[in-house]
């Protein structure tokens, strides 16, 4: 009898459990090897994806602070916008009264819309053997004067000399005169001014126009499209 007849043939089972146990081992070992790769793979990653995110709340803070400092910034310009108005405002109102306050003083030339006073001596009377009854005062001329600074008159001249705010007004006979100079009659009253405001305060019922008429003065009121009135120096000049 040969050697083979007696030798155990492995059964069917058991090559079963053998390859159960070979796929076990290999799933398991491939499993591990995986495992291990993941983590090698995936450790890389984990620090960077921490750091976007730290990176991200940052610039999120930044963009915070920067849009609270650019608002700031805005409030500030418009303070000083505003501030700015404001003093411009009041600039232009100091500016304006300090070209008024020159064109009183004369420091600055006047031109402009205006009207023109004309005061004459009425014809002589033989019956009236007092000239003074007939001619131009220096009150006639004040209360010209006076009205037409009451109502707004920028400069004022008389016979093309202008007027200072201490100007000295005299009567002598049939002459006046002016700081110093002489004018004969007629007497020629300009103010710079609005025409629709002078005229109307000279012309009111029993105003100064009634009062010259009355005292026998002649006079004429005319609307004057373009007035030049020089400045004190060059008047002196």
């Amino acid at each position: 009898m040969s050697r083979n007849k007696y030798m155990k043939t492995p059964s069917r089972k058991s090559m079963i459990m053998l390859i159960v146990c070979i796929v076990t081992g290999f799933i398991i070992g491939y499993s591990y090897n995986l495992t291990k790769d993941n983590k090698k793979i995936s450790s890389p990653y984990v620090d960077p994806n921490e750091s976007y995110r730290e990176d991200l709340i940052e610039q999120k803070e930044r963009n915070k602070e920067l849009t609270e400092e650019l608002n700031q910034l805005t409030t500030t310009i418009r303070d000083y916008e505003k501030s700015f108005a404001s003093n411009k405002n009041e600039y232009e109102v100091l500016l304006e009264e300090a070209e008024r306050l020159r064109l009183m003083l004369g420091d600055i030339p006047a031109v402009g819309k205006g009207i023109r006073i004309t005061l004459n001596d009425a014809e002589y009377n033989p019956n009236n053997t007092n000239p003074n009854d007939y001619i131009v005062h220096e009150s006639h001329i004040f209360k010209v004067i006076n009205e037409l600074k009451i109502s707004g008159a920028e400069a004022i001249a008389i016979n093309g000399q202008r007027l200072k705010t201490n100007s000295y007004i005299n009567c002598t006979g049939p002459v006046i005169t002016i700081d110093g100079k002489q004018y004969p009659a007629p007497f020629v009253i300009e103010a710079v001014g609005n025409p629709e405001v002078l005229i109307p305060s000279l012309q009111i019922v029993g105003g100064v126009f009634d009062q010259l008429i009355n005292d026998q003065i002649v006079v004429t009121i005319e609307q004057a499209e373009h007035i030049d009135m020089p400045t004190i120096n060059e008047n002196q000049s």
